[in-house]
């Protein structure tokens, strides 16, 4: 997974790093499965949570949207004696797949996994050349028709709120420049670019394309929009009791999961400048640290959990909230994904 947009990049998302699961502890101790309870795996990935949450005696539903993921994950599901059922689905869907009761626990690690960044073939990593590509599905529309039909204004905005890409502008001028003699196919060429564009300072920790490369897969695969909806989700899908713990990896989506946990606390964002603020009933109750970070040891090993961020709120007995995307102050970049109607 990408690195923390808020200042903390790494070249994890350039190169091949054995997946770890991370945070692997923090996040059992804050599910705390109990035999016999359902808990939903939204990112199934390799199985690591879902590995140590049967361990504990739970049941697992396990979704991803990735096939190859699914299809990787069937030595677990006959060594788990009945317990685990995988699923291919977005996790934004995973309402649809909770047992009469509800789910005890819903676990989501968000973002692409080391095991997609070490395959060519997918597209993620512009240090193993590949086709641009970068969808997580293997559907709909393509980084590679993103960059060479978007328009420089769609460009940039992109690159610079996904990415936090300072030099967007001058990054997306010479795409359209390029894409002009010839189409963008692969992720060398497309770091190429980006190298010569905006090169790399000796003071520089990460390499030049690293921010546009997170920027064109978050929004390939409306990552920002799928987390809101799985968040919503999951507080209609879990039963009073059950607890939500979600494992982010860089400021946009932790941001998002904050200001959820905050909506739901039970009090209205208020406003000096309204007269009255209603309080309203909380549908979540925090769940230990208000934010729980990787100890240096765990990221001297496992460089992915650097910048992870878990946060986790236990589902109260009040009635679920709206889906009111508001609350997020996301913009609007629906009308780009047009491009690939």
């Amino acid at each position: 997974m990408t690195a923390d947009l808020g200042g903390g990049f790494s070249d994890a998302d350039g190169g091949p790093v054995r997946h770890i699961p991370v945070l692997l502890s923090e996040v059992i101790a804050a599910l705390a499965p109990k035999p016999g309870q359902v808990i939903l795996d939204g990112t199934f990935g390799a199985g690591g949570y879902t590995s140590a949450i049967l361990a504990e005696g739970a049941n697992v539903i396990g979704l991803d949207r990735d096939p190859n993921a699914i299809a990787g994950g069937q030595a677990l599901v006959e060594a788990s004696g009945g317990r685990l059922t995988l699923i291919q689905s977005r996790f934004s869907a995973l309402a649809e797949h909770a047992p009469a009761g509800g789910f005890d626990g819903v676990v989501l690690d968000i973002g692409v996994s080391s095991m997609q960044i070490d395959e060519a073939g997918r597209g993620f990593s512009f240090q193993k050349n590949g086709p641009l590509d970068m969808r997580m599905s293997a559907s709909g529309v393509s980084a590679a028709d993103v960059v060479n039909r978007a328009k420089v204004s769609d460009l940039i905005r992109i690159f610079g709120f996904l990415g936090e890409e300072k030099q967007a502008g001058r990054i997306a001028r010479a795409i359209e420049k390029a894409r002009e003699k010839e189409p963008f196919t692969t992720t060398r060429q497309l770091a190429n670019l980006i190298e010569l564009t905006t090169p790399r300072k000796a003071k520089d920790k990460i390499h030049p394309a690293t921010r546009v490369f997170q920027a064109l897969r978050v929004f390939v695969n409306d990552e920002l929009g799928e987390l809101a909806e799985a968040l919503f989700a999951a507080e209609r899908a879990l039963k009073p009791g059950g607890r939500l713990v979600i494992v982010s990896f860089h400021s946009l989506e932790d941001r998002i999961v904050k200001k959820f946990f905050q909506d739901r606390a039970g009090k209205a964002a208020g406003s000096r400048h309204l007269p009255e603020v209603h309080d309203k009933a909380a549908t979540f109750a925090p769940v230990g640290r208000p934010m729980v970070a990787a100890s240096d040891e765990e990221s001297a090993i496992n460089p992915r959990a650097r910048s992870a961020k878990l946060r986790a709120g236990e589902r109260t007995s009040a009635p679920a909230g709206t889906d009111d995307l508001s609350i997020f102050n996301l913009p609007n970049l629906a009308a780009l994904e047009k491009m690939g109607s």
